[in-house]
């Protein structure tokens, strides 16, 4: 398998562990990430001030895919959705005479072929469970999970095809679950980390995400684990915020999926960059290193 890998913004700049690990991962998997060095910000935080700008960036990065012959994997839930819907849109049968033309002014030409796929979704859909199993060299059994799939991951549900769902999801369990890890469930499963919130207002973005924490300390999980670095900026960028803004205490480690599954699989801490996390996993990990 073949993908071009899409970053997105966040990424570089504040979630060097998620793509070290997603790297990690998918080389032990026989998945093979393109990088494209043209790519620009998938138009996510466009959308809110002028769609128009927000689609055509999502629309150039699709061309920039679909002029290689691939397919685009994305790690951020965000980045996913807003070229998800783009992707869908121009696949349709819509007009989009106006936007092409603004596409072949910069020299590309799109005819809606390029699927795009959350790397979770690649994993579920596109990889044998048997051959996840097989790269495995470490059980998990004894960790408690607690999985947060965030607002984007499956949405807007219609431009995803059905996959899994949003009502009831449970793709990132299920792979969760092949490592031989519990997957503790808890109240507010669905709830938004508050990421959105956060650059308007700090305080209520911050009591959302506490609420979430506070449900999963209550259940006694040993960890969370998501798939988009905003959450992971909320729950574990921001945990030692919380504790001090409220005057609590929660010392939960985050991990993505892609850094959960790699220490299942016996890949050393730093390709996984779990010395990036800032709450700490070494602990929490000592038995598996």
């Amino acid at each position: 398998m073949k993908y071009a890998l899409f970053l997105g913004c966040t990424i570089p700049a504040r979630a060097r562990n998620y793509e070290l690990s997603a790297r990690s991962v998918a080389s032990r998997l026989g998945i093979e990430f393109i990088d494209i060095q043209d790519f620009v910000c998938c138009g996510f935080p466009m959308k809110g001030i002028d769609r128009r700008a927000a689609w055509l960036m999502g629309a150039y990065n699709l061309a920039l895919v679909e002029n290689k012959g691939l397919d685009v994997c994305t790690l951020c839930s965000s980045c996913t959705s807003a070229l998800t819907e783009v992707a869908h849109s121009m696949a349709s049968e819509e007009d989009h005479g106006d936007m092409l033309a603004s596409l072949e002014q910069m020299g590309f030409q799109y005819t809606g072929k390029v699927k795009v796929r959350h790397i979770a979704r690649i994993l579920f859909e596109q990889v044998d469970r048997e051959k996840i199993r097989k790269t495995f060299e470490k059980d998990l059994s004894g960790l408690r999970v607690a999985v947060h799939y965030g607002c984007h991951y499956f949405k807007p549900s219609e431009v995803y095809e059905g996959f899994d769902d949003p009502e009831a999801p449970y793709t990132i369990e299920e792979l969760v679950r092949l490592t031989g890890a519990q997957v503790v469930d808890y109240p507010g499963k669905k709830r938004c980390c508050g990421g959105p919130v956060l650059p308007v207002e700090e305080k209520a973005a911050l009591t959302v995400a506490k609420q979430k924490l506070d449900d999963i300390r209550e259940v006694g999980a040993d960890l969370i684990c998501l798939v988009c670095p905003f959450c992971a900026l909320m729950y574990d960028g921001n945990q030692k915020g919380i504790e001090a803004e409220f005057e609590e205490s929660y010392n939960i480690p985050v991990l993505y999926l892609t850094q959960l599954l790699g220490v299942a699989m016996g890949i050393d801490r730093k390709p996984l960059g779990l010395n990036l996390n800032v709450v700490k996993t070494k602990k929490l990990l000592e038995r598996f290193y």
